[in-house]
């Protein structure tokens, strides 16, 4: 089990939050590594693998004109992605990635080009902008290894924001919760 995935959903968990993913190219391996996880019902609420670019906007409501100019591999897309599951799955936070997992590069962009983003309930003092994070990945290796790097980069983005945003009341609470762990 991922340590990363166990510890995102001990987190939402003692937030009482939820999470959705949409996923291009890793194809639900991220869905697949967090609900590894014993418990992750209590706040995983689901996927989309919008894999095909139309899915992209039928489903996830990305901008059609986006897509159409920029392709799927496009920071953009990705923040859309994440907000768009995030509403349509009903979820405190979103996660997405998009990218060219190879063999061949993919709407100009080349082999190993990745977008993960997350997007979630930012309120002041959370030190995140509105509207969402996007990280752009330049990845190596072959398809599997860029598929694996992009699932382990966007759960250590959402733990990232997860942990800054926890306060000091909440960790009292965890640790109590757990033992005192």
């Amino acid at each position: 089990m991922n340590s990363t995935a166990a510890e995102l959903v001990r987190l939402l968990t003692v937030k009482g939050q939820t999470l959705a993913v949409a996923e291009s190219l890793t194809g639900g391996l991220v869905a697949a590594e967090i609900t590894t996880v014993p418990g992750a019902s209590k706040a995983f609420r689901g996927s989309v693998t919008a894999y095909a670019t139309e899915l992209k906007h039928g489903l996830l409501d990305v901008d059609a004109t986006l897509l159409a100019q920029r392709g799927a591999v496009d920071p953009q897309v990705a923040a859309q992605m994440a907000a768009g599951v995030r509403k349509a799955l009903g979820a405190d936070w979103g996660l997405a990635t998009t990218g060219v997992a190879g063999p061949e590069p993919q709407d100009g962009r080349p082999v190993g080009t990745v977008f993960v983003a997350v997007d979630g309930p930012f309120g002041a003092g959370s030190g995140s902008a509105a509207g969402g994070k996007v990280e752009a990945l330049r990845l190596n290796g072959d398809r599997e290894e860029i598929r694996r790097e992009s699932v382990r980069s966007v759960l250590a983005l959402l733990l990232r924001e997860l942990a800054s945003e926890q306060t000091g009341n909440e960790r009292t609470q965890d640790t109590e919760q757990n033992g005192g762990f």
